[in-house]
């Protein structure tokens, strides 16, 4: 593994246990305060952590830390428009929840499309 796929890795695992610890928090606050999009933007982060700790742990190719990229980009902007709906009373920004799911999206294909990639000899 050279320096950049170490890097990237190494990314990965600390997004895996920011967004993880993200998800618990926002579980307790969304269980305690209430509000509807902060236990759906939990369950999301939640959901997604395993994933930044799986390829950020294998040492995965090129395109699943791509495909991880995306997934962490779209998983900010979703989660991030209805925590900012919940505790700020307005959006993120325009379309930021819908760019955010398209992303996550597509984030799901690359991972899967990833299986397909013939690996490096």
């Amino acid at each position: 593994m050279n320096l950049a796929e170490s890097n990237a890795s190494r990314i990965l695992v600390l997004a895996g246990g920011l967004v993880g610890a993200a998800g618990v928090a926002l579980s307790a606050a969304a269980a305690h305060r209430g509000g509807a999009f902060t236990g759906t933007a939990a369950s999301f982060l939640l959901m997604h952590a395993p994933v930044f700790l799986a390829v950020g742990l294998a040492g995965a190719n090129r395109l699943l830390r791509i495909a991880s990229l995306a997934l962490l980009v779209g998983l900010v902007l979703f989660a991030g428009d209805l925590l900012a709906r919940d505790f700020l009373g307005s959006r993120l920004f325009p379309m930021s929840a819908p760019i955010g799911g398209t992303l996550l999206i597509a984030g799901w294909l690359a991972i899967a499309a990833s299986a397909l990639a013939r690996p490096r000899p």
